[in-house]
């Protein structure tokens, strides 16, 4: 199948030389040419413009995975309409909004196009794993034509899953992200206690070791844990800065319209804006090194 991403950044990148592996055909598209002559090097169809990259297409159906910052999406959507043939088909791989993305498909339909949102997880360690992937779109036979691809990209051990009408896809990865919020908030602050209570001989990564052998709260971010705090159990050199990708206040914002309380993730998204302006501890330490953990994220506060 052939497919176009633009977007070469940590999983832009991965999604391209994940899929070239399993034979499928790959465009790429990135204003930063170093990136888009390494996607080359992996064997994918580098493009300088959208022109060319739509040329490269040779009339068959484009098929366009925007993996770009939520910000620019809006503006690269309309940029392409205007250079798309009919029945072309735009997917937004990244963390938008699920209230624009229902106002971006409502402008693609009516340009004769169709649009998918696919909020998509698994960070930096999603061309090993698989990636989980939440599907929405008002055109089921889209998600149908592009299955092969979300196959290609759960393999091995990830999945996906079409969950009805546009926007859903992102708004399932939106409370996906605020739950991630909440339960990164917990071991952070286990750990914190573990750390400053009166037994002050306790070895952090034993105690995340025997958690991650069928306990309760055995999990991927636990597992992180214990191999962050193996590899620096003072978490030396992370300044305890905490930043906010904006889903979980999104969340926030969608629950207070609806009257539904989220106490936890209310909590947990408190600690990471006090974290900005300074309330640091070793909790919010290890919440930053989770998040580069699984993402890539800069550590510290970048100036």
């Amino acid at each position: 199948m052939t497919i176009a991403i633009q977007g070469l950044g940590k999983m832009g990148m991965q999604i391209a030389e994940k899929l070239l592996l399993d034979n499928h055909q790959v465009i790429t598209y990135d204003l930063n040419k170093e990136l888009l002559d390494q996607s080359v090097k992996i064997g994918a169809i580098g493009a300088l413009n959208k022109e060319q990259l739509v040329r490269s297409f040779n009339q068959n159906k484009v098929i366009i995975w925007l993996m770009i910052p939520a910000e620019f999406v809006e503006n690269e959507i309309r940029e392409w309409l205007t250079i798309l043939p009919t029945n072309s088909l735009i997917i937004d791989g990244g963390n938008s909004n699920f209230n624009f993305t229902v106002k971006s498909s409502q402008l693609i339909e009516k340009a004769g196009s169709q649009m998918l949102d696919i909020g998509t997880s698994g960070g930096i360690h999603g061309f090993a794993n698989g990636f989980s992937m939440m599907v929405g779109t008002n055109s089921k036979d889209s998600f149908n034509l592009i299955e092969p691809i979300l196959k290609t990209l759960a393999a091995p051990t990830g999945g996906y899953k079409y969950f009805g009408r546009a926007g859903s896809g992102h708004f399932v990865k939106m409370v996906h992200n605020a739950i991630e919020y909440g339960m990164m908030e917990s071991l952070a602050e286990g750990y914190n206690l573990l750390k400053n209570g009166p037994y002050k001989e306790l070895n952090l990564a034993d105690a995340a070791d025997v958690w991650q052998h069928h306990s309760v709260i055995t999990s991927w971010l636990n597992e992180l844990c214990a191999d962050i705090l193996k590899a620096n159990p003072e978490l030396d050199g992370i300044d305890g800065y905490v930043s906010e990708s904006g889903e979980a206040k999104w969340s926030l914002q969608m629950a207070s319209e609806l009257n539904i309380p989220l106490p936890a993730i209310q909590a947990a998204f408190d600690v990471r804006v006090k974290s900005q302006s300074g309330q640091i501890n070793f909790a919010t330490k290890l919440l930053a090194a989770m998040r580069n953990s699984f993402g890539g994220h800069n550590i510290n506060k970048q100036s």
